[in-house]
């Protein structure tokens, strides 16, 4: 073996290769952090997997270092809206007979090989390969070779996916929808027929459950009651309505607009008691409920603005709705709300939702407009 590259960095080196190649964990950047490396997956049990190479003597060193742990933790915890956090620390390096104890949240492992793994069950529960894939035919130099070559084509991997997930698109689905809403509205205006118009394709109730007039719970959605409403609602669809095409694309964005203009609607004939309702909100709010379930996949990166943007701006919105005495039609937000984060979970976020939460956000989505509709019949009829 070359021994230009000790056993201690070794371990380091399999390490890192395991949870970054095999288990899509990513490195954190920490400023001031010596001799260990931060590792995430907030869709792993382990949230975070610390490396720890420098030495620790004794149970005060050990200690200072669960103190410092903690307080990272907090910060991360804060950035990424999660609540849990479960941490695997494992030292490489500490004196004999210093005994690691595990904490709610923390558990500690030694290795002082590969092969110390087999000692931890709750390691080996998690992480089942682990044994296995930290086994390499190449040693020294060309043992560092593959893992740096290894994690080189898995972080190139991961940047080429967030570069197509990330990078900014033109809006054309937003764009014609924009047109859309403004073409009614000046054909409605013009016709000399507004109110004729309004009285049609609203969303209303009686109209829909009684007369089976469905076509309104998303023809309401594209009706506005005056220009100052209209302007509103398209600056808005126009912000927010570009950053949820460009993260989720053109097809699923067009889904989640209709299913949440849907929603809306079937919230708000059910609980809204001064009738008529026009406006494209209701989609747009479910668009915000979706930018909330992209966010949660991509809290890593995204934590911050859901928590001091999108969050505040959905609690403003509604709470300006409750305070405007039936003015606004905040169930037909409420509904879209809901509505855009189900059909998000149900048409998937790139590269991050599974099968299984997709076929569960489906159900969930179908099984909520059924319910709503039940609701509706029993509420109206």
């Amino acid at each position: 073996m070359d021994n230009t590259i000790d056993d201690k960095n070794i371990i380091v080196m399999k390490l890192l290769h395991y949870f970054i190649t095999q288990k899509n964990y990513n490195p954190i950047i920490l400023q001031g952090a010596e001799n260990e490396i931060w590792l995430e997956n907030m869709d792993s049990d382990y949230k975070i997997v610390r490396i720890v190479s420098n030495h620790i003597h004794n149970e005060e060193q050990f200690e200072y270092d669960l103190f410092k742990t903690k307080h990272v933790v907090k910060k991360i915890k804060r950035k990424t809206l999660t609540f849990n956090i479960n941490v695997l620390t494992i030292f490489t390096d500490i004196n004999e007979g210093l005994t690691l104890d595990n904490y709610k949240n923390y558990d500690c492992i030694y290795l002082n090989d590969e092969k110390d793994i087999k000692k931890y069950n709750f390691v080996t529960e998690h992480f089942p390969d682990i044994t296995k894939k930290l086994k390499f035919s190449e040693e020294g130099m060309q043992l560092f070779l593959k893992i740096t070559s290894d994690i080189n084509k898995k972080n190139k991997h991961d940047q080429i996916e967030a570069e197509d997930v990330f990078s900014p698109k033109k809006p054309i689905v937003t764009n014609i929808l924009i047109f859309i809403n403004i073409f009614i509205y000046l054909f409605m205006l013009l016709s000399g027929k507004f109110d004729y118009y309004v009285l049609k394709f609203a969303t209303y109730g009686p109209s829909i459950i009684e007369n089976h007039e469905f076509y309104r719970l998303l023809t309401g959605a594209f009706l506005h009651a005056n220009i100052f409403h209209l302007l509103f609602n398209c600056y808005a669809l126009f912000i927010i309505g570009s950053q949820v095409e460009s993260f989720m694309g053109k097809v699923k964005y067009l889904i989640i607009y209709l299913f949440s203009a849907l929603t809306g609607s079937l919230l708000s004939i059910t609980l809204n008691k001064a009738g008529l309702s026009v406006g494209a909100s209701g989609a747009i709010f479910g668009l915000m409920g979706s930018l909330l379930y992209f966010g949660y996949h991509h809290r890593v990166y995204l934590g911050s603005v859901i928590r001091s943007q999108i969050i505040p701006l959905i609690i403003v919105n509604l709470v300006i709705g409750f305070l405007s005495n039936g003015q606004i039609d905040n169930f037909a937000h409420i509904g879209g709300l809901i509505g855009g984060f189900l059909i998000t979970i149900a048409v998937g976020v790139k590269y991050k939702s599974s099968k299984f939460e997709m076929i569960n956000g489906l159900v969930a989505s179908l099984m909520f407009v059924v319910f709503m509709l039940l609701l509706a019949f029993k509420v109206i009829a």
